[in-house]
């Protein structure tokens, strides 16, 4: 924007221009919009509770794989029965790989719903979920399970994804590759630390006497 209004000020002719300002990059998360893997489970139990099976898998199928929700049409039971998803978005593709458990759940999902092929994660009428519908459904477990709403949307779960397969494997690398960034600054973003968490940090470099 300063970029346009600097172009706007030479076509009129003027001589002034509007300095930029360089900002440091985001060293540290916002905790209060952080959904914690406690926060996750009682997300989980809550659906279930509910007797909403399918948005408890859901949750879950998301937060193990890492996938957008736009993704979630991928998680077929062709993928299921593979082990392995193959997304393809962008222009690109890339494979997700299921473990064991989940592919279980997901079929035997699927045997219940009788749900031969295809999607898995789909509504009475046989179409996909939507983002709007899943937003909503995840919404509406809040007040039950105990959790700010402010925390609530699908993609905190991939945040949530992204940092316990960080936390595991110590390879930024490796997970731009499964969530599929072509950046690894993009995933530098989900990995960034609350400033809770950086103080301890610092508090254990003992350099205080």
């Amino acid at each position: 924007m300063l970029a346009a209004l600097n172009g706007f000020l030479r076509f009129l002719g003027l001589e002034y221009r509007v300095k930029f300002l360089k900002i440091q990059r985001r060293l540290f998360r916002d905790q209060s919009r952080e959904l914690t893997r406690e926060e996750y489970g009682l997300l989980v139990s809550a659906a279930r509770a509910e007797g909403r099976e399918r948005l408890a898998l859901l949750m879950e199928s998301v937060c193990a794989t890492g996938v957008r929700v736009s993704e979630v049409k991928y998680l077929t039971v062709e993928a299921a029965r593979a082990g392995r998803a193959e997304i393809a978005l962008k222009g690109k593709i890339r494979v997700i790989l299921l473990t064991n458990k989940l592919c279980r759940k997901l079929l035997k999902y699927a045997r219940k719903n009788k749900i031969a092929s295809g999607e898995i994660f789909i509504t009475r009428s046989g179409k996909g979920m939507s983002r709007r519908q899943i937003w909503a459904e995840m919404k509406a477990l809040c007040k039950a399970a105990g959790v700010d709403a402010e925390k609530v949307y699908p993609h905190n779960l991939r945040h949530l994804f992204a940092r316990t397969f960080y936390k595991a494997c110590g390879d930024i690398a490796r997970l731009a590759d499964v969530l599929g960034h072509s950046s690894i600054e993009t995933t530098r973003i989900y990995l960034l630390t609350t400033g809770a968490e950086h103080t301890k940090q610092l508090e254990r470099l003992g350099l205080i006497s």
